[in-house]
């Protein structure tokens, strides 16, 4: 299997529980690997053949900035949804970093795999 990612691309979005946290923008990092056959884009060289990586970003980071979640859980359940459903890849994972979340820990976030590997 081959598998095609994003590693460390930072949004600004409105996400979580408390009133605060509701009027200003928050960093989310996302690290997506995305299953991917590319062979033929390889044998070919034609962008046509394969999962173009600016488009997947593109979406996503549209899709992240316009949203309001409560819950980083709805967030990447949605996220993944994307991939699987509008880029037709197999299977995904995405890991989610909300930096801050916890004062006393570097990182802090959710991990999920979607689909068949």
């Amino acid at each position: 299997m081959d598998i095609i990612f994003l590693g460390g691309l930072e949004i600004d979005t409105v996400i979580g529980i408390y009133d605060w946290e509701r009027s200003i923008k928050q960093k989310i990092i996302l690290d997506i690997e995305m299953a991917f056959d590319i062979r033929k884009a390889a044998a070919t060289d034609d962008i046509a053949y394969t999962l173009d990586y600016k488009t997947v970003s593109d979406r996503i980071v549209a899709f992240v900035e316009a949203s309001e979640f409560y819950l980083v859980e709805t967030l990447i359940e949605e996220i993944a949804k994307i991939l699987l459903n509008e880029f037709s890849v197999p299977w995904v994972k995405i890991v989610l970093n909300k930096k801050g979340a916890i004062s006393r820990a570097r990182d802090v976030g959710i991990i999920i795999e979607r689909g068949q590997k």
